[in-house]
């Protein structure tokens, strides 16, 4: 008996007489036709043979295992080898290439090969760059690492230039300036670890001062147009604003005594008279000569008189204040001894007695004194103070009760 497969073989054409070879179909192999030939492994569920279906470009031979796995080829996964594992990519004839992301990331894109989670603060498609606000180190290891660069005073990205070793801001906000940005520009000041405009008025000239201001302290350096003081806001001495209070011009010096002639006419005169200033100046007061002839100086008369009319008024509020302390504190006084009087003339101990043939009865001035001593009133020792308020008079010969 040829005893073929009936899954394997072509069982209606018998077997070899001799050998016993049973003609198998394609995929089975054995004397029976009972095995699965190369290439091919049994189906589990129904035990026929399916092809392994490797890809010759990506396993190492066509045979498979018993569950159709393929053997692969380095860098190569998946059922039957036609795809490309963690690491590499473009599968084609010659298998997979490996991922070019420099050491930043194990994997990349299956098709384009693009870099998949750079690490180590990098970016790019192979991972080439180092991310916005970093730097690529000179170090072998060519990591990267943060600038040193505050993002309130630059865009926060920098590079190592050619030739240096220390990184440099790439642009700074306006105000800073320096290889890091953390120095204040020409016209600007720190202030609380922030550059600040200068304020000097427009008294400044840059060309001749470029700093303007000192960077620490925002001192303006260099005052012109006759100011001064710490933001060149004030006039020097011996100058003054003017009227439109913009430039500082000098003071006029007052005019000293000289001999001038003068006409003055009266009603019934029929003539001017001439007088001399110098006998005028020996002979009135100053305050006199001013009123007569008034000074042209409008600026100094200004001056002064504001800082005599500030005088005045600090003077005159520091006196009202006095003025009103010392009415209140007489005011409470006044109440305090008032309110002294009426307790004394309440407490005053006033007592009315009345004398009758049979009994003593008296009252007291104002019944605001609960806890007045009665027995105090009279000096007799015999007297007795019931417990109801009544006195009792005890004499040998009578008693008296009130």
């Amino acid at each position: 008996l040829c005893n073929c497969s009936a899954v394997g073989s072509d069982s209606a054409a018998g077997c070899d007489s001799t050998t016993g070879q049973c003609p198998c179909l394609e995929g089975y192999t054995g004397l029976q036709c009972r095995g699965c030939a190369q290439g091919f492994y049994p189906e589990r569920s129904s035990q026929r043979c399916r092809p392994c279906g490797c890809s010759p470009a990506g396993s190492s031979s066509a045979q498979c295992d018993d569950s159709g796995k393929c053997q692969c080829k380095v860098g190569v996964t998946g059922l039957k080898c036609d795809q490309c594992s963690d690491g590499y990519y473009r599968f084609n004839e010659t298998a997979c290439e490996p991922c070019q992301c420099n050491n930043h990331s194990k994997t990349c894109h299956s098709f384009t090969g693009t870099c998949l989670h750079c690490q180590e603060n990098t970016e790019g498609d192979h991972c080439e760059l180092c991310k916005e606000g970093f730097y690529r180190s000179t170090h072998p290891a060519h990591a990267c690492h943060r600038c040193p660069c505050s993002t309130v005073a630059s865009t926060g990205s920098c590079q190592i230039h050619p030739g240096e070793t220390a990184p440099r801001c790439d642009k700074c906000k306006t105000g800073y300036t320096g290889p890091n940005c953390n120095q204040c520009d020409n016209g600007y000041y720190n202030s609380d670890s922030i550059c600040v405009r200068c304020k000097c008025n427009g008294n400044v000239d840059p060309a001749r001062s470029p700093s303007v201001c000192r960077p620490d302290s925002g001192e303006c350096i260099g005052c012109l147009y006759h100011t001064a003081g710490f933001h060149c806001q004030e006039c020097e001495e011996g100058y003054v604003r003017d009227p439109e209070g913009t430039n500082c011009t000098k003071k006029e010096a007052t005019p000293g005594p000289e001999t001038r002639e003068f006409t003055t006419s009266a009603p019934n005169a029929s003539k001017a008279t001439s007088f001399s200033t110098a006998v005028i100046n020996s002979t009135l007061s100053p305050t006199t000569i001013q009123n007569i002839f008034p000074i042209s100086s409008s600026d100094n008369s200004t001056s002064a008189f504001a800082d005599v009319s500030w005088t005045q008024f600090n003077i005159i509020i520091l006196t009202v204040i006095i003025i009103v302390v010392v009415l209140l504190m007489g005011f409470v006084g006044a109440v305090y001894m008032y309110r002294e009087y009426q307790n004394r003339k309440l407490n005053a101990p006033f007592w009315t007695i009345e004398l009758k043939e049979d009994n003593i009865s008296f009252s007291s001035y104002h019944d605001s004194i609960p806890n007045a001593d009665v027995s105090g009133l009279l000096e007799d020792d015999g007297n007795e103070v019931a417990p109801n308020g009544q006195l009792t008079l005890t004499t040998p010969m009578h008693n008296y009760k009130a």
